[in-house]
């Protein structure tokens, strides 16, 4: 039987001790996998890896983390769209990451974007720790299951449905969708990209590696669309058990006036729904107005900060903090 708590500097050395509980054929979370982590640590490091696995009970809980001397943060980047502890069964377990927070010597804590049931600030709050939960962001996203494409299109706003109906006939528009790495696809994405209105992309390389992951899996759906043979939008979606992400959407600037992005967003949600058979639908992080349109519930997401007040570091960090007026430092907020 495992020690009930072990700590690992090493992502191979925890996946050893993990077995198979953070494949892909265990966790139906992108973000729970060994792959993602191992994805950030090679593209996107931001500090050492932290792994903290604890036992209780039958059940087990793992806390990625990057560190830097007794601060630590996610293990994670900007592209994840939720982060939080990797639970195998119930949450019993979660209580022992905050001890194991405190055996590796980590005194203040930063996790975002966390969901509003997320059992670690609880777990903290009970072992010492003085938390802070602030909204950071949220998430819009849409219940497909047992509905049509169509039943679901006719809930949406008439101007939307009158939208990507007229230029779905703009001369020389072509859609393609890619459910598996295409090269030539890739190039043209990230060409799409590069003339949108977006900023430059945070990390080429590591999303090129997830597409060309996930178009192995099977889970992969790049759409393309071109006028007269030119990309002008790009959208990358992963589909798999049911739930369908949209990870990344662009459109070139120039080409804003024939809407290729709402014409594609229409025939990726009917991919999804249609053939499929997606769910949910998420449409990641964000609060672009846009996204009411094609999404039912937003959900808020959270920001954790965390000091350990049974060490001195802790107890100084909650003291500034609370002088700060960011976190109360006897109480959760």
């Amino acid at each position: 039987m495992a020690a009930p708590l072990a700590l690992f500097d090493d992502l191979d050395a925890a996946g050893r001790d993990a077995g198979a509980a953070l494949d892909r054929a265990v966790r139906p979370w992108l973000f729970d996998r060994l792959d993602w982590f191992r994805l950030v640590r090679d593209y996107t490091p931001e500090g050492d890896p932290l792994v903290i696995r604890a036992r209780r009970e039958g059940s087990r809980a793992w806390l990625f983390l990057a560190r830097k001397g007794a601060y630590a943060q996610a293990l994670s980047n900007w592209y994840c769209l939720r982060f939080g502890p990797v639970v195998d069964g119930a949450d019993t377990a979660v209580l022992g990451l905050a001890n194991g927070l405190r055996k590796a010597g980590i005194s203040h804590l930063f996790l975002s974007p966390i969901g509003a049931d997320d059992p670690l600030p609880q777990a903290l709050k009970r072992t010492g720790w003085a938390i802070a939960r602030s909204k950071s962001n949220e998430s819009w996203r849409v219940t497909t299951k047992g509905i049509s494409f169509d039943q679901y299109w006719a809930d949406r706003p008439s101007r939307l449905r009158n939208t990507a109906r007229r230029r779905a006939k703009t001369p020389g528009l072509e859609l393609i969708i890619h459910d598996a790495f295409d090269a030539k696809g890739w190039a043209d994405y990230e060409s799409v990209y590069e003339a949108s209105w977006k900023p430059p992309e945070g990390s080429p390389a590591l999303m090129r590696a997830l597409a060309e992951q996930e178009g192995e899996a099977g889970t992969l759906r790049l759409g393309l669309a071109y006028l007269e043979g030119r990309p002008v939008a790009a959208q990358l979606w992963l589909i798999e058990n049911k739930v369908a992400t949209i990870h990344k959407l662009s459109y070139a600037e120039d080409a804003k006036q024939f809407s290729p992005g709402t014409v594609l967003s229409a025939e990726m949600f009917r991919r999804a729904i249609d053939v499929d058979k997606a769910e949910l639908i998420d449409f990641g992080i964000g609060s672009d107005a846009y996204k009411a349109e094609w999404m039912s519930e937003c959900v808020p997401l959270y920001a954790l900060t965390a000091y350990d007040l049974l060490s001195l570091r802790g107890l100084a960090g909650a003291a500034r903090a609370a002088a700060a007026k960011l976190v109360p430092a006897q109480r959760s907020r």
